[in-house]
């Protein structure tokens, strides 16, 4: 059997208290170590210079390198990151992941048995759920990244190819569709894609009940991948099509309630305002009734059924507007 290609694994954080997990379960995978640890610091200059607990690496420690980019980003720290890598492979995997004890083992396996064309090898991410109850709406949403496809939480990629591309977009900068833009971005320069055999565990991380409603700055990333990659990248990325069209809708039947309402059209501002309240309704229970169902979640789920819409719209618009004239990283699509 022929030697498993080296990598570098490329880890971007905030200073998290979970970064010591991931280290500690990286140290404890058994078979293929990576040549080098790249823990890149993205916390903003200003931040308290605690230090990372870089220590939780353990067996590793001797090959764990620490980066600073300042705040910019999760794309641009991991641009930080592979560019100063010297393996065929790059893996990068998010502060918040464990990986499994036989995981090292595993991803040689992917890699050796790479064809010359991958360019991309995914890890399969598994969220554990509470087992004595429904989980909550913010516990569903991360159990959907087991479906998500080139999710950088565990991402193998040939750093060939990294090169080729670009890297990641950094026009992108939150942990959102950056992924997705470069796995189309990969694929457009010929590239290929795969699942591999290891498994990654992804916690749900602890939240406030008002965790979705700064979620919604994503509607501007969609914004610009419909820029970058046309309306049909959805399709393409396989990428869940989200209710941003039925926020649309009630967004605007609230708008026009109100504006009926001041110029007197008062039996088209109560079909208006029914329809909002039929659509805010729908969407609450939509979320409700997979949930637990205690009273702060229903709570909690009923507030921020009626900011969404908006907040979605909202962030939408605007990043269609500051993305306008964005073109494709490399050049046109």
């Amino acid at each position: 059997m022929s030697a498993a290609p080296a990598y570098t694994v490329v880890v971007p954080t905030i200073g998290r208290p979970c970064l010591a997990e991931c280290l500690r379960a990286l140290a404890a995978a058994q078979g293929h170590p990576p040549h080098e640890v790249i823990v890149v610091d993205d916390r903003p200059a200003t931040d308290p210079d605690t230090g990372l607990p870089l220590e939780a690496a353990g067996q590793l420690l001797d090959r764990v390198r620490a980066l600073h980019t300042g705040g910019k980003g999760p794309a641009a720290a991991r641009n930080a990151g592979w560019r100063t890598v010297r393996t065929p492979w790059t893996v990068f995997l998010d502060d918040d992941v464990q990986v499994l004890p036989d995981w090292s083992r595993r991803l040689a396996d992917d890699l050796r048995t790479a064809g010359e064309y991958a360019g991309g090898i995914q890890g399969r991410l598994r969220v554990p759920l509470p087992l004595d109850r429904r989980p909550t709406d913010w516990e569903r949403t991360t159990k959907g990244l087991e479906n998500a496809a080139w999710a950088t939480a565990d991402m193998a990629y040939r750093t060939a190819a990294l090169t080729q591309v670009g890297g990641f977009d950094e026009r992108f900068p939150r942990a959102f569709r950056e992924d997705a833009d470069l796995a189309l971005r990969m694929e457009r320069a010929g590239w290929t894609l795969h699942r591999g055999t290891r498994l990654t565990r992804h916690p749900v991380r602890p939240s406030q009940w008002w965790a979705s409603l700064p979620a919604q700055r994503g509607n501007a990333d969609d914004a610009l991948m419909s820029r970058l990659h046309g309306r049909d990248w959805w399709a393409r990325a396989k990428a869940p099509r989200g209710r941003l069209p039925g926020h649309v809708a009630v967004t605007g039947a609230a708008l026009a309630s109100a504006v009926c309402a001041l110029t007197g059209r008062r039996r088209t501002a109560a079909v208006c305002a029914a329809l909002w309240t039929l659509g805010t309704a729908e969407f609450a229970l939509a979320r409700i009734r997979p949930g637990p169902r205690t009273a702060r979640e229903i709570a909690g789920m009923l507030g921020t059924s009626v900011l969404i819409p908006p907040l979605a719209v909202r962030h939408w618009l605007r990043g269609a507007v500051r993305h306008r004239g964005a073109v494709p990283l490399g050049g046109a699509a």
